[in-house]
């Protein structure tokens, strides 16, 4: 049987609003704080920074540039554009956001003393934000590449068809790829402005995982091993908590002796370690981390989007990305019916016992 916190913990969080770099994020936040201090762990503080709310506006600009590169035939602009959105996406490099509107995100950050001298370090991410919905995410559009992923284990990139279609305009055809990125302008800008969806899966179940895991190292861990907890905002919006914290504090670890292991959509069924993430230029994740997480029962995935725990990745940190998926995807993903009575809990407590296999072995 699932430990009772977790529904309640997935239910609780679910019920607050809490769109990226909103005062709703910061609630969230404040609630996160609180019961990481009823688990056990000390030294408890949220840190704010600033980002945006959503990732809609650097990716329209990208493809309203591409639109235009495929129109006036500019190959060298939409290649360009296509470069410059692959850094974006992957989290690479996000030049445009400097320049871009910004509220106040929240992250919370805790510990876990190691007992005697610290020998290791086990950062546990998860992000308490949750996504807007929109009409890009209608499950009709997703469908083909569902059913493809749940054969192969490897989700195209979610935004396959604009980066199609700047590849398109790069070799110089004009109208379709036009149409493509015009389109994919309008989707965009209306998934800025549409509801905060309640995200019980994305990602209620991955804090509440993760404080279910906190509550266990408190209890009981291994000689050495000291425990960080990151629950990030703004990962909807692009990752802006884990780079937060990176800048702040995260590239001091030592690399040799810490591992970064990320909780996301843990409620859908089947437990998965990613090995790769990213659209048509993609990060891997080190073959030994998933190897040992493959051992802890985890299927091999590739995803086509993003995840907290490639930033650190991307940045030298070993890291790891459990999710779990159902039939090639993620149910209810970015939908108002994202809510706690759809969440998998079995499925929630199968990660989480993984995830403690693979801290405690680290």
């Amino acid at each position: 049987m699932a430990p009772p916190g977790l529904a309640a913990d997935i239910a609780a969080l679910a019920a607050i609003e809490r769109g990226s770099a909103t005062p709703g994020e910061r609630r969230s936040a404040e609630w996160v704080a609180g019961r990481l201090g009823e688990q056990g762990a000390v030294d408890v503080r949220l840190e704010a920074f600033r980002y945006q709310r959503t990732f809609a506006h650097a990716q329209a600009i990208h493809f309203g540039l591409g639109a235009l590169a495929a129109l006036r035939r500019w190959r060298l602009l939409a290649a360009a554009a296509l470069v410059s959105f692959e850094l974006e996406y992957s989290g690479r490099e996000q030049w445009l956001r400097p320049f871009l509107p910004a509220g106040e995100g929240t992250n919370v950050v805790a510990r876990l003393p190691a007992r005697g001298q610290r020998r290791r370090t086990v950062v546990l991410v998860a992000h308490h934000d949750a996504a807007h919905t929109g009409l890009m995410w209608d499950p009709r559009l997703s469908q083909a590449g569902d059913r493809a992923a749940a054969r192969s284990g490897r989700r195209a990139s979610l935004a396959l068809l604009p980066e199609l279609a700047f590849v398109g305009a790069a070799l110089g055809l004009r109208r379709l790829p036009a149409a493509v990125l015009g389109l994919s302008v309008a989707l965009s800008l209306d998934q800025a402005r549409s509801p905060v969806v309640p995200g019980a899966n994305d990602n209620a179940s991955g804090v509440a995982g993760v404080l279910e895991l906190t509550g266990r190292l408190a209890r009981s861990r291994p000689e050495g091993l000291e425990v960080v907890v990151l629950v990030c905002g703004c990962e909807e919006s692009g990752m802006g908590g884990m780079l937060a914290w990176l800048r702040r504090e995260g590239l001091e670890l030592d690399r040799d002796s810490t591992l970064v292991v990320g909780l996301d959509t843990i409620g859908s069924g089947e437990p998965v370690v990613l090995e790769a993430e990213g659209g048509l230029w993609p990060v891997r994740y080190r073959e030994q981390d998933v190897a040992a997480a493959e051992q802890a029962g985890l299927r091999r995935w590739r995803l086509g989007a993003w995840t907290d725990p490639v930033l650190a990745a991307l940045r030298g940190l070993p890291a790891l990305s459990i999710l779990s998926v159902r039939d090639g995807g993620f149910p209810n993903y970015h939908l108002p019916s994202d809510t706690p009575d759809n969440v998998d809990i079995r499925s929630v407590e199968a990660c989480v016992d993984a995830a403690e296999a693979i801290s405690r072995s680290a």
